[in-house]
């Protein structure tokens, strides 16, 4: 939607409130933008957050309409609950794609087993543990000690000192700061 963040450092949005190109600021009158085109902005908008791909994205949107339930809110709820996502929310890592290296590098466990699959789907009670080596590598004790790290969300249960977290139950759509409409 036109005026709205990028989430990118050097956002022009920031800068400017008009259009880029040497006729910006001068067309003040522009189209209206079509649904089509907000809902693409929208859905580009959520897997950018996320980093996805679109076939990762396309994947878990059909897991999501086959789930009972409002498709957009299950496809945010799917999106949160992956592995690397409840890393980044635990704030053991500075950013998804931190917390995604670090569960391809093999330094998380899930329920005392070493998984190195970013997109794994955690489950409620599922127990999420920096492995015993990696406790104090430097990009966790960074991520943990960062003053701009997010509050844990109520959903999550975390023990800084153990590096151990837990996911307490499945969040609902209410539960997830997003700012995207689904």
């Amino acid at each position: 939607m036109k005026g709205q963040k990028c989430y990118t450092e050097k956002c022009p949005v920031e800068r400017r409130q008009y259009p880029p190109g040497q006729h910006g600021p001068a067309q003040a009158r522009r189209r209206k933008q079509s649904d089509y085109a907000v809902q693409l902005r929208e859905k580009q908008k959520v897997k950018r957050i996320y980093g996805l791909h679109e076939k990762q994205f396309r994947a878990l949107f059909e897991r999501a309409a086959h789930v009972p339930g409002i498709t957009g809110a299950n496809l945010i709820v799917s999106l949160e609950t992956r592995l690397d996502n409840i890393v980044f929310r635990m704030g053991f890592a500075v950013s998804r794609s931190a917390a995604r290296q670090l569960v391809r590098h093999r330094h998380v466990e899930v329920n005392g087993r070493i998984v190195d699959v970013p997109s794994f789907h955690v489950q409620a009670g599922d127990e999420i543990a920096v492995k015993a080596k990696s406790k104090d590598i430097v990009p966790v004790q960074g991520a943990l000690e960062a003053r701009t790290r997010p509050a844990l969300a109520d959903w999550l249960a975390l023990d800084e000192k153990a590096r151990v977290g837990r996911l307490v139950r499945e969040p609902t759509r209410a539960d997830i700061p997003l700012a995207a409409s689904e």
